[in-house]
């Protein structure tokens, strides 16, 4: 038993809605319950359709079950993954990088530190003295 042209015209009319994202009834899933759901049409009615049921079956096979904004938001989100993960991996760097700076910035401070105090011990006041006025320096300070 096949099924009427109304019927098979209402099943393809429905099919376009789905794969091109704008269902009227249904949540737009390329599901054939959404199929026979976005056609007004009962379950036992699109399988009699065999035309349009082995269409259906061939797009599916070939396009999956994602609608095309599916499609487009998977790739949107894989991109944006990638993005993350390369930012991740720079922070990551960044991060390295300024603990190695904290290192040895500790160590200066550290040398400094060991250095003022031989100097204080050395000359028994501890005071750096210049070797050399600053340029634009005229009279001496007071």
């Amino acid at each position: 038993m096949s099924t009427s042209p109304a019927v098979e015209k209402a099943l393809r009319e429905a099919m376009s809605r789905l794969i091109t994202g704008r269902p009227q009834s249904t949540d737009g899933k390329l599901t054939k319950e959404n199929l026979y759901r976005e056609a007004g049409v009962s379950r036992a009615t699109m399988n009699r359709a065999t035309a349009v049921m082995a269409e259906w079956d061939v797009y599916v096979a070939d396009h999956g079950r994602r609608t095309k904004g599916e499609s487009k938001r998977d790739t949107e989100i894989a991109e944006l993954t990638a993005k993350l993960r390369k930012k991740t991996a720079q922070c990551t760097e960044l991060q390295h990088k300024l603990e190695a700076a904290a290192t040895v910035i500790a160590a200066l401070h550290h040398d400094n530190e060991a250095l003022r105090e031989h100097l204080a011990s050395r000359d028994g006041g501890g005071n750096v003295v210049p070797l050399a006025r600053p340029r634009g320096e005229i009279h001496d300070p007071p």
